[in-house]
């Protein structure tokens, strides 16, 4: 009986550590994948910072060349895949470049942008208007009223 009563603590004492320890193995393993996720997630960042570093690059060397904008477009493409593959990158996709190359595209000065061109036609010097003839309360023109269209 004696031997018993001895074992009963010991038995509670493994019972109490071994749900302990696998606790303690599920917590770990939760803050691993945790860390895993986080690191995918800068990488892919950091990826994506690269791409459209190397992109602005590309599109700004073919901005004074005379190709049609085709050709620039797909010689910008193969500028990115190939810094990429110079880097070890191979599993980016080929839309994926080209959507950092448009990106850089449309931030190159290939697409002027007038600062001075204005959609709205204003009647009066002071009042800018829009479709309808009517201005905004900050100035800015109102947009169309469905219920009031003919």
């Amino acid at each position: 009986m004696n031997t018993l009563i001895n074992s009963i603590p010991t038995y509670v004492m493994t019972v109490v550590l071994s749900t302990a320890i696998f606790f303690l193995i599920k917590f770990v393993q939760k803050l691993i994948h945790a860390q895993v996720a986080k690191a995918k997630t800068t990488q892919s960042k950091e990826l994506w910072n690269f791409m459209d570093q190397v992109a602005t690059v590309a599109v700004n060397s073919l901005v004074n060349s005379s190709m049609s904008g085709n050709d620039k477009f797909a010689q910008a493409t193969t500028i990115v895949q190939q810094a990429l593959d110079q880097q070890g990158i191979t599993t980016v996709d080929v839309k994926a470049i080209e959507a950092a190359v448009q990106a850089a595209y449309e931030k190159s000065s290939l697409t002027s942008i007038d600062p001075q061109m204005k959609w709205m036609t204003p009647i009066n010097e002071h009042e800018p208007v829009g479709p309808e003839g009517k201005a905004g309360t900050d100035g800015t023109a109102v947009a169309i009223d469905p219920k009031e269209a003919d």
